[in-house]
C-alpha cells in the first residue's frame, strides 16, 4: 500500500469497527433482544450512526482524502486508483446529509421495525402507516439531499445497485415479465405431495448445518440462528452471522431460507480482511450479492443433480415422511410452480413477478402518486393482476416484507438482478469448472466456492457491477440467459 494512503485506510478501518458495532446491535435486536429494550436501542444505533457519519465528514477525513484526491494519481496503483475512487464517491453521497438527518433517520428505522413486526403479526396495516408514512418523508429527503435533480427513486436505487437507473431497469423487467408470463403459462402442474408431511425442525436444522459446512461456510468465523425473517449481517469477514426460520410442515421453506443467506455469508466471508473498512473489502453491490445467494439456493439446491445425489442422505433423516416417494418425485415437489402470495417462498419462475411490482409501487410512493394510504390496495390489485390472487390480509400482503420498515427503497430491484447476473455466471462456470453437474451431485462445493472466489467475492468494489459481468461472462447483462435457464429447467 501506499505509504501516503494508510492513514485514510486506518481511518476507514476504525469505522467499518463502528458500522460493526452498530450491526451487532441491529442482529439483536432481531434475535435476542427483549421486546422492552426498543427504546434505549433506538437512542445506541441513532448515536453510532452519527457517530461514523461525523467522523467520515468531519474535518479531520474530508482532508485526507482531498489531499490524496488532488495529488498526482500516477503515483498509485490500479487498485489504490479504484479505493480512492469509491471512497470519494460515498464520502460524496455522505457529506450532502446533516449529522442530524442521520440520527434522526437511523431512530425512526430502528422503531419502524419494532412497529412492523407487531402490526405483522396482528395484521394491521393502521400501526405501521404512520411510520411508514415517515419513511417515505424522510427518503425523499434523503436523495434531495444526495441529488435535486434527479428522481428520488433512481437516488435510492443507485445507493444499492451504483450506476443503475429507471430508464435501463424498466425496459428490462418489461421484458422479463413477458418472458415469465410464457413460461408460466407452459408449465404442467405436479402436485404438492409434501404438503401434509410433518419434518422435525431438528433434523431439518441439521441437515442446513451440513449443507453450510459443504459450502465452505466457516463455523469459526460465522454462526446460524433463527429469526421472524432470515437475514446475513457482517460485522467482519471473521465474523458473519446468518439466520434461517423452520417449519415441521414447510420443509423446504426453512433449507432455502439456509442455504440462500449462507451464498450472503460466504460472499462475506470471501472479501479480503485486509482491505476492512475500505470498498475493497465490501461488497460490490446488493445485485451481486443476491446473486450469490440465489445462485446456491436455486441452481445448486434445487437442482436435479443435487437431489438425485443427496437425497438418500435427507430421507435417512426424515424416513416416515419420505418412505413413500423416491428423489424424482420430491424433485419435482421441490421445483413446483404455483403463484403464491409470500415472495420468500415464491418459486423461481413466479418469484420475480413479486418483485415487479414493489418496484412499481416504491416508484409510485417516490414520486407521490400513491399514498401509503392507498398502499394495501394497490398491492392488491397489483397481485390480482400480476398473479391471479389476491391477500386475505395485510400479513399476508402489504406487511410481509421487511425493507420498508427499515427504509430501504430502491433495494428491491437487486433482487431480481441477482437473479439475473447469477444465470450469467452460473452459465459461464459450467464452461469452466467441467465436471459441475458431478460435483453438486456428490455435494462436493469446493470448485464451485473456489471459482467464485477467484471470480467474484475477492473482486470487492474494485469493478462495477456492470465490469464485473461484462469481464466474467464476456456479455452486458441482459434477461436471456436467466429465461434459458428457466427453460431449460422447468420445460
Amino acid at each position: 500500500m501506499h505509504h501516503r494512503l494508510e492513514v485514510l485506510v486506518k481511518e476507514l478501518r476504525e469505522m467499518g469497527l463502528l458500522v460493526g458495532v452498530g450491526s451487532l446491535l441491529s442482529w439483536d435486536q432481531e434475535t435476542y433482544m427483549p421486546s422492552g429494550a426498543i427504546g434505549v436501542r433506538s437512542e445506541q444505533s441513532a448515536l453510532l450512526a452519527s457517530l461514523v457519519h461525523e467522523k467520515f465528514t468531519g474535518d479531520r477525513f474530508s482532508g485526507f482524502l482531498s489531499d490524496l484526491m488532488n495529488s498526482d494519481m500516477d503515483d498509485f496503483s490500479n487498485s489504490e486508483k479504484r479505493l480512492l475512487m469509491e471512497v470519494h464517491r460515498d464520502w460524496k453521497r455522505a457529506i450532502c446529509l446533516p449529522t442530524s438527518f442521520v440520527s434522526e433517520y437511523s431512530q425512526l428505522v430502528s422503531h419502524a421495525q419494532h412497529v412492523w413486526q407487531e402490526a405483522r403479526e396482528k395484521s394491521d396495516f393502521t400501526l405501521f402507516q404512520p411510520h411508514l408514512e415517515k419513511l417515505v418523508e424522510k427518503s425523499r429527503e434523503k436523495a434531495a439531499y444526495i441529488d435535486a435533480q434527479k428522481p428520488a427513486y433512481d437516488v435510492l436505487l443507485d445507493t444499492y445497485e451504483p450506476g443503475m437507473t429507471t430508464a435501463y431497469l424498466t425496459p428490462l423487467f418489461a421484458t422479463l415479465r413477458e418472458g415469465l408470463v410464457e413460461i408460466l403459462h407452459r408449465l404442467p402442474s405436479h402436485e404438492d405431495v409434501l404438503s401434509d408431511r410433518v419434518f422435525p425442525v431438528d433434523k431439518q436444522w441439521d441437515f442446513g448445518i451440513w449443507f453450510l459446512t459443504q459450502m465452505g461456510f466457516d463455523f469459526s468465523h460465522g454462526r446460524q440462528d433463527k429469526s421472524t425473517h432470515p437475514f446475513t449481517t457482517q460485522f467482519h469477514p471473521h465474523d458473519v452471522r446468518i439466520t434461517t426460520r423452520l417449519d415441521a410442515h414447510h420443509v423446504m421453506d426453512g433449507f432455502s431460507s439456509t442455504v440462500h443467506e449462507g451464498g450472503h455469508a460466504l460472499y462475506e466471508q470471501g472479501l479480503d480482511p485486509a482491505w476492512f473498512g475500505t470498498p475493497l473489502g465490501e461488497a460490490m453491490s446488493l445485485g451481486i450479492h443476491e446473486s450469490q445467494s440465489r445462485m446456491w439456493e436455486n441452481k445448486i439446491a434445487k437442482s436435479a443433480s443435487f437431489w438425485k445425489g443427496q437425497y438418500g442422505r435427507f430421507q435417512a433423516l426424515f424416513p416416515e415422511a419420505l418412505s413413500d416417494i423416491n428423489w424424482e418425485t420430491f424433485y419435482k415437489a421441490v421445483c413446483r410452480v404455483k403463484p403464491s402470495l409470500i415472495r420468500v417462498d415464491a418459486d423461481e419462475v413466479t418469484y420475480n413477478l413479486h418483485i415487479l411490482i414493489r418496484y412499481e409501487l416504491e416508484i409510485a410512493l417516490m414520486d407521490g402518486t400513491l399514498k401509503v394510504s392507498d398502499l394495501p390496495a394497490a398491492w392488491n390489485k397489483k397481485y390480482e393482476d400480476y398473479l391471479g390472487i389476491c391477500p386475505p390480509d395485510a400479513s399476508q400482503g402489504v406487511l410481509q416484507d421487511v425493507h420498508w420498515s427499515c427504509g430501504l427503497f430502491g433495494y428491491f430491484p437487486t433482487y431480481t438482478l441477482g437473479n439475473l447476473y447469477a444465470a450469467q455466471f452460473f452459465e459461464k462456470m459450467k464452461e469452466e469448472i467441467l465436471d459441475l453437474d458431478g460435483c453438486i451431485s456428490r455435494a462436493e462445493f469446493a470448485p464451485i466456492t473456489s471459482w467464485l472466489r477467484k471470480n467474484i467475492h475477492g473482486v470487492g468494489r474494485g469493478k462495477t457491477p456492470q465490469e464485473l459481468v461484462k469481464d466474467v461472462t464476456g456479455k452486458s447483462l441482459s434477461q436471456e440467459a436467466f429465461i434459458a435457464y428457466l427453460l431449460g429447467k422447468y420445460l
